[in-house]
């Protein structure tokens, strides 16, 4: 029944929605931290013990909007996800290790809904996991990868065919 959905010609679209996903969070999430500033980031990071709290709230801020944006637009996808995979397992061992796997952990409910506590490290092993897949399967189609790939490839191939009687004959 879904048969044509597992052949080759729409795999290929595969990693196009989950770098369109992970582009937009990495820039929601970078975001955030740049409209409350990076200091405020940086309170945070001492909080947890990180080294050069002030520097690393500006490099990993630039990093999610910038690698969310090269995500976005497929630029450089599988050299961006390395620093992102990093920065994921940074925040996951720093942060959210501590508060157990699930990233809801219901707390009760109150009048106004649910109280939630903090969140797990299950979104970043889902980011990470999502990052390895743009590693492995590249950009997809829809990307400035894929142009780049297209822009080196010859567009045209010449081939030079002899035949017994040593004459030659070139079929493009």
């Amino acid at each position: 029944m879904f048969e044509w959905l597992n052949r080759e010609r729409w795999q290929r679209w595969a990693p196009a929605p989950i770098r369109i996903i992970l582009g937009v969070g990495f820039m929601a999430h970078g975001w955030a931290k740049w409209s409350r500033g990076p200091a405020m980031f940086a309170a945070l990071l001492k909080q947890a013990h990180v080294p050069l709290p002030l520097a690393n709230a500006w490099l990993v801020t630039l990093l999610e909007i910038f690698g969310g944006l090269a995500l976005l637009i497929g630029a450089f996808v599988a050299i961006v996800s390395v620093p992102l995979i990093v920065s994921m397992l940074r925040a996951m061992f720093t942060v959210n290790i501590k508060f157990g796997f699930s990233a809801v952990q219901t707390l009760g409910l109150t009048p106004e809904g649910p109280k939630l506590g903090p969140p797990g490290y299950e979104i970043n092993l889902l980011y990470i996991a999502c990052l390895l897949v743009l590693i492995l399967a590249g950009a997809g189609p829809w990307s400035i990868d894929a142009l780049r790939r297209l822009r080196r490839q010859p567009h045209f191939r010449v081939t030079v065919l002899t035949n017994p009687a040593g004459s030659r004959h070139a079929i493009s």
